[in-house]
């Protein structure tokens, strides 16, 4: 299916790019903003990453495979959705990116998902992404007044 559709959702944080490099790569701490999902992996490219948990009463178990990573400033990784109701094959997984910039107290978090069905998808997916960087951005500065 590969098209051209993409979302792309930044927000600021004021925190450490190290706290906020950890809000995505630490299970424990992406299921207090990601939907209470159990998030799978080991971070390396190639590796597999998988996100398993309960959305309105149904189970999911979406997957990937990380593409790329680098430490504090970068992941990557393909990504299908069980809910999506579009079919499990790797020319229909979205491409999500993680980018993260700017300094200490004043971090930049972009994330950019391509490969995207249609235009309705898209505007999901920003309202999504939107939920998940707000609480992203709670549990990151609320760290770091609390630390």
């Amino acid at each position: 299916m590969k098209n051209n559709i993409k979302a792309e959702v930044s927000i600021s944080i004021n925190g450490t790019i190290s706290d906020v490099w950890n809000a995505l790569t630490k299970p424990e701490i992406i299921r207090q903003y990601f939907f209470d999902t159990n998030t799978i992996t080991n971070w390396e490219i190639g590796g597999p990453i998988k996100f398993i948990g309960e959305w309105k009463g149904k189970f999911y178990e979406d997957k990937g495979t990380i593409l790329d990573i680098v430490t504090n400033k970068l992941i990557k990784f393909a990504y299908w959705s069980s809910m999506s109701g579009i079919e499990d094959r790797a020319e229909d997984y979205v491409i999500i990116t993680y980018l993260l910039s700017g300094e200490d107290q004043n971090v930049q978090l972009t994330v950019l998902q391509e490969n995207i069905p249609d235009e309705n998808m898209k505007s999901h997916a920003e309202e999504n992404w939107n939920k998940v960087l707000q609480g992203l951005k709670k549990v990151v500065e609320e760290k770091t007044v609390n630390s």
